[in-house]
């Protein structure tokens, strides 16, 4: 009887490990940024600076968004990073009754293509609240 309680409960521990390491793993994702005491790695820096020459403009000052763009600092609390970089690259259309929201696709321009993982680093460190309004110091000797 000893034994058959022991196989049951390591059938459900084999089947229990899975969803408990799914689940941790994704709630300890690793993290495009690196901050510390304020300070930000060279690539979140590098992409505030791409995000103000070519983002800006629509998406509004450190990501909070305008008139006619979304914000991002929200918008990336609900978007994977496959899912930023789809519409980044591919652009999207949303077209209804009421209102057109087009966001032209970006896979072409250089400075953004290019550097696109810099760009999302420092928007998801300004969306996990890790990163203020305003240009970042950047962390010495990076």
């Amino acid at each position: 009887m000893k034994f058959l309680h022991a196989a049951v409960a390591a059938a459900f521990c084999a089947l229990a490990l899975p969803a408990t390491a799914q689940q941790s793993a994704a709630t300890t994702e690793e993290k495009p940024y690196t901050v510390q005491d304020g300070r930000v790695d060279r690539g979140t820096y590098n992409g505030y600076r791409r995000y103000g020459n070519s983002c800006e403009r629509c998406h509004g000052q450190d990501g909070a968004g305008s008139s006619f763009a979304p914000n991002l600092v929200d918008s990336l609390k609900h978007l994977s990073h496959e899912q930023f970089l789809e519409v980044v690259i591919n652009g999207r259309q949303n077209v209804t009754s009421s209102q057109q929201n087009v966001m032209p696709p970006f896979g072409q321009v250089e400075d953004v293509a290019l550097y696109i993982e810099d760009i999302y680093a420092y928007l998801k460190a300004r969306s996990d609240g890790v990163v203020g309004r305003g240009r970042p110091q950047r962390i010495a000797n990076q």
